[in-house]
């Protein structure tokens, strides 16, 4: 992320809340942090940097570590456009008025 684009304050909240939740999961496993870094393939670094809700942290560590704590379905469900309220609202606003049938040359 870059300095000029700096997270929105609630951006900033969610990705802080996202981490501390993240240790949590860990802890409650009984996991220390040095292990989860073993068992996901990155540094102990890393992991703290996850854990105090550094954004720059990639995805793909999200991932890996979602893995090791058994909760990667959930980031599946993270985002399911079939309950995507607004999105099935604005589809709906775009609908035509009226469907017209195509004429004979068009519909070949």
């Amino acid at each position: 992320m870059s300095d000029a684009f700096p997270l929105s304050l609630p951006a900033h909240r969610a990705v802080a809340k996202l981490g501390a939740d993240l240790s949590r999961a860990r802890r409650r496993r009984q996991i220390t942090q040095a292990s989860l870094a073993e068992r996901s393939g990155m540094s102990l670094a890393t992991i703290k940097r996850l854990e105090r809700g550094d954004a720059r942290v990639s995805m793909e560590a999200l991932v890996r570590v979602l893995y090791v704590l058994g909760e990667l379905a959930r980031l599946e469900q993270l985002l399911d456009t079939g309950d995507d309220e607004l999105g099935l609202v604005l589809m709906d606003q775009a609908l035509p008025k009226r469907v017209r049938s195509r004429r004979r040359s068009e519909a070949l």
